[in-house]
């Protein structure tokens, strides 16, 4: 396919819609098998796409990931390998990309990747291509949250904002006009912590007595896990009546065939598992994250599972590969949409997993350190700075209670890994430095204890 070379051509080209949450870990779909939480629209949805079961993150807290995400490049690239610093303009942007090949572009909710504080105005020439904007850096505060359009003045969603925020996607569906296409990127800050803030229609469906526990959650903070779950699955079931919504205009307006729809979130949530909260970990609640990708007019109509991994930095090449749009010499993800359109097989077996630098609060509890590792589709191998860490076999043990990196049954196994993964890491130029150098290196602000600094 030939990129496109004006507005001309453009109604030939998908409209595309991202539609992403926050911390939404892909254990927690009801189509995923989790026994507790209600979200029949995303189920419904699913039986109609393509569902990754092996959709990774590559590098698991937020605007790491988001930056990835907008760029197609690994963390240590394009710069952004903490949060709160300012993704900059050496690459292409995905917003970029679309606009330049005749596309409207829209953005609404969550952005972190400005870096200049989390309540600051974000001027046009900062938001990578992106025209229609309501948008704000970051915040959790979901029942009183403000935005910013085209002016540095505060507006304020109403109540949830994620339900607000659907609400103003729907009608700029239906505001474009046909004769050219459009991307809107849908940003949900929930279902990230805090976690008892949904509306109480939600909460409600939730008895935390009554959530059953995955097995790798320890005894100890069994309270503590069901409590935090049956708020954030509260969140969960919010948000799948909002894409429910935006399903239904996308089908009111008469654009479903030939419009690229996806569902994902930017990174997992422990919940409790191995004695873990939030992110930053690389066990499977945090890196898998849920990723549903319908597109009829290419794709077909019918539902399948796809077990092959795929990473964070392929799905900028992925969706431009999808739309026939050019890919940036800049991007170093792969490009799915040959073998999605069934031309060949999938150019990668393992997805790259990184925390360049630990910090917040993983730096202060569990056990935090920088490490390096492999997911692929049925392994997880990871690397801290003494050397192999974690070798679990996910498809024997998929909760990962069973750590097999001294394993003599294993011994092999991890020996190839260990050589497939630091010819990764060499062939991107990442000698796995200690994250206090990158940090040193790149001038971020940090505190006395060496965690970098954020502005409210």
């Amino acid at each position: 396919m030939n990129p496109i070379q004006g507005r001309e051509s453009a109604p030939d080209r998908p409209n595309v819609i991202f539609v992403f949450g926050d911390q939404w870990r892909a254990q927690a779909t009801g189509y995923a098998g989790d026994p507790n939480v209600r979200t029949p629209h995303l189920n419904a949805f699913a039986e109609r796409s393509l569902r990754f079961t092996r959709a990774v993150a590559n590098c698991p807290v937020c605007a790491p990931s988001r930056a990835t995400l907008m760029t197609g490049q690994y963390p240590l690239t394009h710069g952004v390998f903490v949060n709160d610093v300012p993704l900059g303009a050496h690459a292409k942007s995905l917003g970029e990309c679309f606009r330049e090949a005749g596309y409207d572009t829209a953005y609404i909710g969550k952005w972190h990747l400005d870096g200049h504080g989390r309540s600051a105005f974000i001027p046009p020439e900062r938001r990578m291509g992106f025209d229609y904007w309501k948008a704000r850096e970051c915040t959790h505060d979901y029942n009183r949250s403000f935005y910013y359009s085209d002016s540095p003045e505060k507006l304020w969603w109403e109540e949830y904002d994620a339900i607000a925020q659907t609400r103003d996607a729907q009608a700029y569906i239906r505001s474009r006009p046909k004769d050219r296409p459009f991307f809107l990127m849908l940003s949900w800050g929930p279902p990230h912590d805090p976690y008892d803030t949904a509306p109480e229609e939600f909460r409600s469906l939730y008895d935390p007595e009554r959530i059953q526990l995955r097995p790798n959650v320890p005894a100890e903070i069994t309270d503590a896990a069901r409590e935090w779950l049956a708020g954030y699955y509260a969140h969960c079931s919010a948000l799948d009546r909002c894409f429910g919504e935006l399903l239904q205009t996308i089908r009111e307006t008469g654009i479903e065939g030939d419009t690229l729809l996806v569902f994902t979130s930017d990174h997992g949530d422990m919940l409790g598992s191995h004695g873990c909260r939030n992110k930053q970990r690389p066990y499977d609640e945090s890196i898998l994250v849920p990723l549903l990708l319908r597109y009829p007019a290419v794709l077909g109509e019918a539902g399948r599972d796809l077990h092959v991994p795929i990473n964070t930095p392929d799905f900028m090449p992925t969706l431009l590969g999808l739309a026939g749009l050019e890919i940036p010499d800049s991007v170093e993800g792969s490009n799915f949409a040959p073998y999605l359109r069934g031309e060949g097989d999938p150019p990668k077996t393992a997805a790259l997993i990184e925390l360049p630098v630990c910090f917040h609060q993983y730096a202060y509890h569990n056990g935090g350190r920088d490490w390096r590792g492999l997911r692929t589709e049925r392994y997880t191998y990871v690397i801290d700075h003494d050397g192999p860490w974690i070798l679990f076999d996910n498809e024997r043990d998929p909760y990962q209670l069973h750590n097999r990196v001294n394993d003599p049954e294993y011994a092999s196994l991890r020996a190839e890994l260990h050589r497939d993964l630091w010819e990764r890491l060499k062939g991107r130029g990442d000698a796995f430095r200690r994250g206090q150098e990158y940090l040193g290196e790149a001038g971020y602000r940090v505190d006395e204890r060496g965690d970098p600094v954020y502005q409210p």
